[in-house]
């Protein structure tokens, strides 16, 4: 029954993205992250992790002065909407299809790496959020946990897998056959941390998880990678709590306590280090790849194939030409390169780009977006300017630090629950409605409007 003859019949109304709102106010309880305001989230996240400030600074902090993040942020502020009135809006729905397969919001849980930093469960809440609201869930090869025990967690959810691209072949496929062999749908590869950009927040403290064998568990738990370094992992060893030494990562993470450790003699923490400094020489070598290259992965990844970090017209017009199925326009959230263009600029010209929407709309190239989306005002936007579906990056870190899975589920849930009645509010009833149509659903404000 739709919501409207739900209503006439004075029936329960079918549940929906916004009944979220109905729920908090029916409750009558602040939510477990403190505040859906996403500065007030931030702030809360800080506070929680003050006696782990360096984890939440290697989240929070972006490259140089940070003025991409800002930037990034800040682009959103020239698009505004212009609602219509005495239009039913009554049922309204995100759905949106994604290489042909139909999902329930336009949303996508990030790419993140390091989850192990703010919560001892790690990867494992985003994986249970990511299935209780039926999000799709991106993976990251830099995780606190393996390919198969997030798979687990995940259950029947939706997710994806995001490769940073190593030096290796043979671990390259390897990477690639578990992902595949455990339900990822979708491969998404990062090519703009082929090093690591300058990160001050991070540098002014010398923190690196990595350098300490933190964010290399999907490495630990490879038997290709492993048996590189002198170790066959068997049977269930190829699951970081099936009983490899290595995936026990200590919580919370304290460099200190790991170099003291390591002076003392401690073999595990001198070995999580050699492992942790052999993991990062095949995923963040320095080595630059090509677009000759490509074909590589292409060849050995039968499902959808997207490259993400993409800024330029021109960049994802090749990926179109080498066989990928889409793009991320995204600058890493402003953490690899200070004064890039903003990716909502970049999303704006790639999307205005005749063969690109050309391709769209023949349903054979999908763009997404990522960097600054923070509320569900910008998920609209974006999808107003082209992008096909979004990805949140921070906000569900501070979710995350905060109160684990339940953090995740009420930063997600409130952005979707704005993103729909923001969509009915502005006179439409799907997606479908505003995608690529940024002249009918907003007006650009002139520049320096808000300074």
């Amino acid at each position: 029954m739709s919501f409207k003859a739900a209503l006439e019949a004075d029936q329960e109304v079918p549940e929906s993205w916004s009944s979220y709102m109905t729920t908090v106010y029916r409750g009558r309880k602040p939510p477990s992250i403190s505040s859906y305001d996403p500065e007030k989230l931030e702030a809360k996240a800080r506070e929680v992790t003050k006696k782990n400030e360096a984890a939440f600074l290697y989240v929070f902090g972006s490259a140089g002065s940070c003025s991409t993040d800002r930037a990034n942020r800040k682009a959103f502020e020239k698009w505004c909407f212009t609602p219509k009135m005495l239009i039913d809006a009554s049922d309204r729905n995100l759905e949106t299809t994604l290489f042909g397969v139909k999902y329930k919001s336009p949303l996508l849980l990030a790419p993140i790496g390091v989850h192990g930093l703010l919560h001892p469960e790690g990867e494992l809440c985003a994986a249970t959020a990511a299935n209780n609201m039926g999000v799709p869930l991106i993976m990251s090869t830099a995780a606190t946990r393996s390919l198969e025990d997030a798979a687990k967690a995940n259950g029947d959810g939706p997710r994806w897998y995001q490769l940073y691209w190593p030096r290796s072949e043979p671990l390259t496929l390897s990477l690639l056959s578990r992902a595949k062999a455990c339900g990822y749908t979708t491969c998404i590869i990062t090519l703009d941390t082929m090093c690591m950009g300058w990160r001050p927040y991070d540098l002014d403290t010398a923190y690196l998880p990595f350098n300490h064998g933190i964010g290399i568990q999907v490495g630990t738990s490879d038997p290709v990678f492993m048996q590189s370094q002198g170790t066959i992992l068997e049977g269930d060893q190829q699951s970081p709590y099936g009983g490899h030494e290595y995936s026990k990562i200590p919580y919370p993470f304290d460099p200190v306590a790991c170099d003291s450790a390591r002076e003392a003699g401690d073999e595990f923490h001198t070995s999580l280090k050699t492992l942790g400094r052999n993991w990062s020489r095949q995923i963040h070598s320095g080595l630059f790849r090509t677009w000759d290259e490509i074909a590589f992965v292409r060849k050995h990844w039968e499902g959808p194939l997207v490259l993400k970090g993409i800024l330029h017209v021109s960049d994802a017009v090749k990926a179109m030409e080498a066989g990928c199925d889409g793009v991320v326009v995204s600058n890493h959230g402003g953490r690899q390169v200070d004064g890039a263009i903003p990716a909502l600029i970049a999303l704006e010209k790639i999307c205005g780009d005749s063969r690109i929407r050309k391709a769209q709309i023949e349903g054979k190239f999908t763009i997404l977006f990522d960097s600054g989306i923070r509320r569900g005002s910008d998920i609209l936007k974006a999808i107003a300017l082209g992008a096909q579906a979004v990805l949140l990056g921070r906000p569900y870190m501070y979710g995350l630090a905060i109160s684990g899975t339940q953090g995740i589920e009420e930063v997600v849930r409130g952005i979707l629950c704005e993103t729909e009645l923001t969509l009915g509010l502005c006179g439409f009833n799907s997606l479908d409605e505003i995608w690529g149509k940024r002249e009918e659903v907003m007006d650009k404000l002139e520049l320096g409007f808000y300074n």
